[in-house]
């Protein structure tokens, strides 16, 4: 049976490669070949888990019920291994809102321990695998749920994989012109890449009056634009990521404030996303907007607090808080 989990807006359904067996979709008893052989089951695995089937749906809503599955874990103790799979059935490395949904699912059912390690296997071919990531139960402003340590954030073309994109100075630091959603947008003409186990790109604007609103992506003509970008090919062009890159929009509130919109490869437009916000946060201090300590991430399925941590002027380590309620069905 699939469990379906809300955290910030972003849903996902939790289903075990058991159950996928039991309905007859061949899912490897391993992650490491499920992530190799994923062509072959994760369509079949959407179709059958994350359609509206009966229930009643909004008619502006997604195709999908969900934002994607996390298949896993595939141990009945930690470390655990999972697999994030987005709407086309592609792999994602991390998601921080779907972690946080994991582990409230591994809480669940009994399965969770004080501090874990979620292990997320893919089929990228320019990050290693799996990507981990150490939860740990905590309350937040009276909030119970979990922090995720991200890792040490990686900034620049080079980390993402990015060619061609020309250079331009904000704030007085370098930051990327990626021409595709300048294109789109003359106001979109300053970016930062990060990497926090996925790839980002972060555009920064002046005004929250600037960032695209869920409902304008989600109309055709720029849902498709903005999908050339940051999906993969071949439904993506690749350019300027081949493996393609999420997409965020960020605008300053203040000081420890931040506004952001998010279209995930792989996905689209959607209500909020974990690592989104982590990289959103991640670029703002780049550039000046906010300091080291806690940031709040305001996006239209919630507010995400992130983590950052600095040394010697450098940005040592980026953690998430989330928290996940699960959806009756």
């Amino acid at each position: 049976m699939t469990r379906f989990y809300d955290a910030r807006g972003n849903i996902y359904g939790v289903v075990s490669p058991g159950v996928l067996r039991g309905q007859g979709i061949d899912v490897p008893n391993s992650a490491v070949l499920a992530a190799r052989t994923r062509d072959a089951w994760t369509l079949a695995a959407v179709a059958s888990e994350c359609s509206w089937g009966a229930l009643p749906h909004p008619p502006e809503s997604k195709a999908h019920r969900c934002d994607g599955l996390l298949v896993g874990p595939f141990q009945s103790e930690p470390p655990f291994d999972l697999l994030i799979v987005n709407t086309d059935g592609s792999l994602a490395e991390r998601s921080g809102n779907g972690l946080t949904i994991f582990a409230q699912a591994l809480t669940d059912q009994g399965l969770m321990a004080a501090t874990c390690e979620l292990r997320v296997h893919h089929d990228k071919t320019d990050a290693l695998s799996p990507v981990a990531t150490r939860v740990e139960p905590a309350v937040h402003e009276q909030v119970p749920g979990f922090w995720l340590a991200l890792g040490r954030p990686e900034f620049g073309p080079t980390a993402v994989g990015a060619a061609s994109v020309a250079r331009v100075s904000f704030n007085g630091r370098e930051l990327s012109h990626v021409l595709g959603l300048s294109s789109i947008n003359a106001r979109w003409g300053h970016s930062q890449f990060v990497r926090v186990g996925n790839p980002h790109c972060v555009t920064l604007v002046p005004y929250a009056s600037w960032l695209p609103s869920n409902r304008q992506m989600q109309q055709l003509e720029l849902f498709e634009a903005l999908k050339a970008i940051a999906f993969a090919p071949p439904v993506g062009v690749g350019q300027p990521c081949v493996a393609g890159v999420n997409l965020q929009w960020v605008a300053r509130e203040s000081d420890n404030c931040l506004v952001a919109r998010v279209f995930e490869r792989g996905e689209g437009p959607t209500a909020s996303s974990g690592t989104s916000a982590s990289a959103v946060a991640c670029a703002a201090w780049y550039v000046g907007w906010v300091g080291a300590g806690e940031v709040a991430v305001v996006m239209p399925g919630g507010t995400a607090p992130v983590r950052l941590e600095e040394q010697d002027g450098v940005l040592s380590s980026v953690s998430l808080f989330g928290a996940a309620r699960r959806q009756e069905t």
